[in-house]
């Protein structure tokens, strides 16, 4: 059945949020029947909690800061629901009463936790009916930099020009979270600007660059002091990895951004007949300082191979590359390249073609202008310069505003959407702006329109252009694509066989590997992995590459379980990972060299299998130098059994381990849990996190 069933469950779990036949925001109470009953409040909570939670949770000192009569009735509160949820789950899980105190049969949980449990659902219920099915939200920072490129057809970096989004329960696509400020629509007036600079081409086509690189010629490897290259006829061989042993494009800087193609011819040497692992970087130190992964690659030995890849440049910027997994320039250099045994990277040349272009005007700009001529612009500073003329303007602003905020708006539009739009093409004409400045405020506008940065849903049922951008932002981070905005057009997202085959289509489009990235990333915090660094004293074998395949393991694992239908317990427990060569040497499995990945069976006698004890996982539940079963416990609980314990009352300290003596964090912990305020809590957080260390 491949992804059917799997990639359904997932559309199910969408259409309950979405409520097919619920309401929208504002819609109503009567939209969805009869207001839910009152409450009564003869009810049995009074006499549980006098009886089993009131010597401990009242008076000057409660225990864990709980006071039960704090406990109002009122639940229209969401803050007073969430106590009285805890309060169930903790009573149902048997952490409250504790240990040594009675505890009640099994007849008066059953009616106390029935009785929360029903009032809480009512509250909701009636709150859904006079608020709406959910809060209205924006656009993410990721959704608005993939929707801006979607739309315009760019490869830009937008995000990081957008404050960081707030997040809830761990996710940072919750309406309630995603706030909008004054600092915030700026960022947006910048971020537009940037994006119609780019798509909006007004200079003739960049002349293209095509340069083959040979390496063995380059300035800087026949000009190093270090012995560190062995120089062969049309070749050079790199024998050590330190990061300034790099082979860098130094002939390569362009001056205009764009879509690049690479090729790179290189091979093993002396490898004994396996690959040789080299990345390639963004090296951008003129503008910004940084270096930015473009991906690893293994050479095969002996044979030169050529690589060939894609990238969108800034200018200014070249690539480096450097080998992976050799010797230290320092031990290359005391005995010379000449005479090293080792193995190494041979590389032949380097060679760059771009920027590329499909069609000029390119593509951004036609999604915009279409086929309307350009002409020379007035007022021109630069000879070549051009900007797009038009002979009716006000007619063919109205076709370009009703195109583009159709695509913008994610559903069809009306003379109420477009026609202010038009009206300030107008208005800039008057003023004495030429057609194309005209048109380009009117889309400034419309990139800064609530239609455009939230997701705006009618009362009522939810319909069907509302379905499909729920859908493409689930499962592609961005904007719907023409075929789903048809299918909405015509209505047919409502059948159901129409529905699942979108999904199934959509899952198997590149553009989900957006879902498994964004999901996997918040769900268990593969976004924190580089909240801490490993001191390099301690770890000296933790590296870039084996952070990076850390990350791709549990990605790659998790769409292997969605495209084979597989079960929700490989979460917990599996048979096989995903590993390349320097994961499997990390866990000291038998299993392929190299970059690439591959689905790797498990020893049976493996305590490897399922995400808890994925690298990745295990990393970002460390902080670079010690481990923590408390931080890796509160983990298994929230994220993995979804009870995330509440924080320490105020008054409680951190523990801090004592590695001086032959104290150990068990003992610590031990000491820690006789305290009856932190005991409810670390009964239930420390043995998942021991079993962890």
């Amino acid at each position: 059945m491949g992804t059917s069933k799997l990639a359904f469950l997932y559309l199910v779990a969408l259409v309950s949020l979405c409520g097919l036949g619920g309401v929208s925001s504002n819609a109503p109470a009567d939209d969805v029947g009869a207001e839910p009953p009152v409450a009564q409040f003869d009810n049995p909570a009074a006499a549980f909690l006098e009886r089993h939670c009131s010597e401990c949770h009242t008076g000057d000192e409660p225990q864990g800061d709980f006071l039960v009569d704090q406990l109002s009735t009122e639940f229209g509160d969401a803050a007073l629901r969430r106590r009285w949820r805890r309060v169930s789950e903790r009573v149902t899980n048997g952490e409250m009463p504790p240990e040594k105190q009675p505890r009640p049969d099994s007849a008066e949980i059953e009616a106390f936790t029935e009785w929360i449990n029903t009032q809480v659902a009512q509250a909701e219920l009636a709150q859904r009916a006079a608020e709406g099915r959910v809060v209205l939200r924006r656009l993410n920072r990721i959704e608005y930099e993939n929707t801006i490129n979607d739309l315009f057809g760019l490869q830009l970096d937008l995000r990081e020009e957008l404050p960081q989004d707030g997040s809830a329960d761990g996710f940072d696509n919750a309406g309630a979270a995603l706030h909008t400020s004054s600092f915030l629509m700026e960022c947006y007036l910048q971020a537009a600007d940037r994006a119609l600079d780019e798509a909006i081409a007004n200079l003739p086509q960049p002349p293209l660059t095509e340069l083959r690189m040979l390496c063995a010629d380059q300035h800087h490897i026949k000009t190093s002091t270090e012995n560190v290259y062995r120089h062969l006829e049309d070749s050079v061989v790199l024998f050590s990895s330190s990061e300034w042993n790099q082979i860098h494009m130094y002939d390569f800087y362009p001056n205009q951004p764009g879509r690049y193609r690479f090729r790179i011819s290189a091979n093993g040497y002396q490898s004994d007949g396996q690959p040789v692992t080299y990345r390639v970087i963004v090296n951008n130190e003129q503008l910004t300082g940084t270096n930015g992964l473009i991906g690893y690659f293994d050479a095969p030995a002996d044979e030169p191979t050529v690589v060939e890849f894609e990238h969108y440049m800034e200018p200014h910027a070249t690539i480096a590359v450097l080998p992976y997994g050799l010797a230290t320039a320092h031990a290359v250099n005391e005995i010379g390249a000449d005479k090293w045994e080792e193995p190494g990277l041979e590389v032949q040349w380097i060679e760059v073609e771009g920027p590329l272009f499909d069609s000029w005007p390119p593509e951004s700009h036609r999604r915009i202008f279409g086929d309307l001529a350009q002409g020379s612009a007035p007022n021109n500073n630069y000879s070549e310069r051009v900007e797009v003329v038009s002979d009716q303007p006000l007619v063919d602003a109205e076709e370009i505003l009703r195109r583009f905020t159709r695509r913008a708006f994610r559903r069809e539009v009306t003379d109420a959407d477009v026609l202010p739009f038009v009206a300030v093409v107008e208005e800039r004409l008057a003023s004495g702006y030429t057609f194309e400045q005209a048109v380009r405020a009117a889309l400034k506008g419309v990139l800064l329109a609530p239609d455009f940065l939230f997701l705006r849903e009618e009362p009522g049922r939810l319909d069907d252009f509302a379905l499909a951008s729920r859908l493409s932002y689930f499962l592609w981070s961005t904007m719907p694509d023409e075929e789903l905005l048809s299918l909405a057009a015509e209505g047919a997202l409502g059948d159901s066989d129409v529905l699942r085959a979108q999904v199934e289509r959509m899952l198997s489009d590149p553009r989900a590997s957006a879902f498994t990235k964004n999901f996997v990333g918040q769900w268990l915090q593969l976004r924190e992995i580089d909240f801490t660094e490993p001191s390099h004293i301690l770890y000296p074998e933790f590296d870039h590459m084996l952070k990076v395949s850390m990350i791709w393991e549990t990605e790659l694992f998790f769409q292997q379980l969605l495209e084979e239908d597989l079960s929700i317990a490989n979460f917990i427990d599996s048979d096989f990972t995903m590993l390349n060569g320097r994961l499997a040497r990390h866990y000291g499995i038998d299993g392929p060299i190299g970059w690439e990945f591959e689905k790797t069976q498990l020893p049976p006698d493996s305590h490897r299998g399922g995400v808890l004890t994925m690298a990745s996982v295990l990393k970002v539940t460390a902080n670079g130098t010690t481990t923590s079963p408390v931080l890796r416990g509160v983990w298994v609980l929230d994220r993995i059994l979804g009870n995330r314990p509440p924080p320490p009352p105020a008054n409680v300290g951190v523990i801090e381990p004592d590695i001086r003596g032959t104290t150990t964090i068990r003992e610590q912990l031990d000491a820690h849990r006789a305290v009856a305020s932190c005991a409810s809590c670390h009964t239930q957080i420390d043995p998942p996190g021991f079993a962890l260390e």
